[in-house]
């Protein structure tokens, strides 16, 4: 098990941990600032280097009034065979008023006879922002098959808080079940292997932006649609699905989804973590 909680928050020029607890399999490495935006950067590590049967993993993200936070992982999250019972992932963040989060994650690799279920519950108000990826990538098997996994579940709630309480946006349920239906035909995977989203919610998203990141996407080799949520208190989600055949060009195309993002709206450069 594993449990990390992380407060942002606002000083002077800058944002800052104002927070920090971890426990078990989590942890969080120094920040550091890419820019000179004063956006604060943590990458979590699991020490453990894996997901297994039966791990939980808990995390507790709150960015405060005007903080902005990017956060990242130190590699990709692993899942193994999980015999017995599914690994899971929690994660629950709050953000406030004008506050701003950037959740992009290496990719997630489930190997054969893996099952995960992610759950992140997001509570955020009208003049915040929030981009979050995600890639799904099936493990290497014996006999060379892509999907050899059990499932794989991503669940986002997105709710905003209002003063006459919180009002659901958006509901964004991925179930991968290769055991019980055929993945890779129409419909579903139509013919590709690795899965790739991109969730955005602002009071500056609309049509036009959509449109841009869909003309964005035919520059890459993966199929693409996007869509948008209904509208709540002036702010609207959007979600865009890619599939393609490696993490590499699913990488460079939600890469360059959010350098769009970051350039109009925050005027910041794209992102370059370098990681390895």
């Amino acid at each position: 098990m594993g449990e990390l909680e992380l407060v942002v928050a606002v000083r002077g020029q800058r944002s800052v941990a104002s927070q920090q607890y971890h426990r078990g399999a989590l942890r969080v490495m120094r920040p550091h600032y890419l820019d000179g935006s004063g956006q604060v950067c943590y990458v979590v590590v699991n020490p453990g280097g894996a997901y297994l049967g039966a791990d939980l993993f808990l995390l507790d993200i709150e960015v405060q009034d005007g903080a902005d936070l990017l956060l990242t992982t130190q590699s990709a999250t692993k899942v193994y065979r999980t015999p017995g019972s599914f690994a899971e992932q929690r994660m629950a963040v709050r953000l406030g008023e004008g506050a701003r989060l950037e959740l992009m994650p290496d990719q997630l690799i489930a190997y054969r006879d893996a099952s995960y279920r992610q759950r992140t519950s997001v509570t955020l108000r009208p003049s915040s922002s929030l981009v979050m990826a995600e890639v799904v990538t099936p493990g290497w098997s014996p006999d060379g098959a892509a999907f050899r996994y059990e499932e794989v579940m991503l669940r986002n709630d997105i709710r905003v808080e209002t003063e006459a309480g919180t009002e659901l946006l958006a509901v964004d349920n991925l179930l991968i079940r290769p055991p019980h239906n055929d993945v890779t035909g129409l419909g579903f995977m139509e013919g590709f292997s690795h899965l790739g989203s991109l969730v955005a919610v602002d009071a500056r998203v609309d049509q036009a932006l959509a449109d841009d990141l869909h003309s964005l996407a035919q520059e890459h080799q993966a199929r693409t649609g996007v869509s948008l949520t209904r509208t709540v208190r002036g702010t609207t989600g959007l979600v865009l699905r890619s599939l393609a055949s490696n993490t590499e060009e699913l990488n460079r195309l939600l890469t360059a989804c959010a350098g769009l993002l970051r350039e109009r709206w925050h005027g910041q450069e794209p992102l370059n973590l370098r990681k390895h």
